[in-house]
């Protein structure tokens, strides 16, 4: 499956009844019915350490361009209306800062280890705390309640998997319990994060701003309210958008269905 195609579904199992395999582009399986394929005795595999890296990357990207507003500036540099540069049009430091990451699953983790070189107070909310030796070599404090990440945050990054748990994560409390001069980083699924609620979040201040690599649906029709505000960069789902990994993505997904079809175990099977 690449981009969610083919969809499958009852009617495409039913008329293959010889399928043994179904190999998943990328980490995220949401858009896939596990009990269904198991009831028709098909495996599933993904490649989730294949984009680990390149989404990692993406996280403190897009915190990057946020925190420093790379994309207003952008405008106003090319702009044929712009005849100087305002002195007192500022961003702000990831020096010191304080990030919340939510999932430390191994993205969260690489993104931590990224964060830490920038010198950031790393906090982390997580379904099962990491051991001392791996919380010690980030400098990351667990915060067993989200509650306590997001009232302290200065950049909650958003690193989870799309499930019934996770459906809307961060709606209207959550963005009311951020700092009014916090970003929200999405580089998850679209729909961990209440849109709507984000907006109104954003238009009225509770937040400062939001930098999103994922949205729903995508891409967003083109009168979203997101799409007008100035304190959003939005990019389309780029995480793991390079030549070298999805190239490493595909020989992931041939090695499962290889070993799938022979009968040996196979690498990153979805249990």
């Amino acid at each position: 499956m690449w981009y969610h195609k083919p969809v499958i579904n009852e009617e495409l199992l039913q008329s293959l009844p010889n399928l043994k395999i179904v190999a998943n582009s990328g980490v995220g399986i949401d858009h896939l019915d596990l009990k269904l394929l198991s009831s028709y005795g098909v495996k599933l595999a993904n490649t989730p350490f294949a984009v680990s890296t390149d989404t990692a990357d993406m996280g403190m990207a897009l915190m990057l361009a946020s925190s420093r507003r790379l994309v207003e500036g952008y405008q106003m540099a090319v702009s044929p209306d712009t005849e100087y540069f305002p002195a007192d049009w500022l961003g702000d430091e990831l020096s010191g800062a304080t990030l919340g990451i939510v999932g430390m699953g191994t993205i969260g983790y690489k993104v931590a280890e990224r964060a830490k070189a920038f010198e950031m107070k790393i906090l982390y909310h997580n379904r099962n705390q990491r051991n001392k030796e791996e919380e010690s070599a980030v400098g990351a404090i667990y915060c067993k309640k989200i509650d306590d990440l997001l009232q302290q945050s200065d950049f909650v990054l958003l690193s989870v998997n799309l499930t019934p748990q996770t459906h809307k994560l961060i709606g209207k409390r959550e963005l009311e319990l951020m700092k009014p001069t916090a970003t929200l980083i999405n580089i998850s699924r679209g729909l961990v994060v209440d849109q709507d609620a984000l907006v109104e979040a954003l238009q009225n201040k509770v937040i400062k701003a939001a930098a999103l690599d994922v949205t729903y649906p995508e891409p967003l029709p083109r009168d979203h309210p997101l799409l007008k505000l100035k304190n959003v960069i939005i990019t389309p789902h780029i995480g793991s958008a390079t030549k070298k990994t999805r190239r490493l993505m595909m020989e992931n997904m041939i090695e499962s269905i290889q070993a799938g079809l022979t009968g040996l175990p196979i690498p990153n099977e979805v249990l």
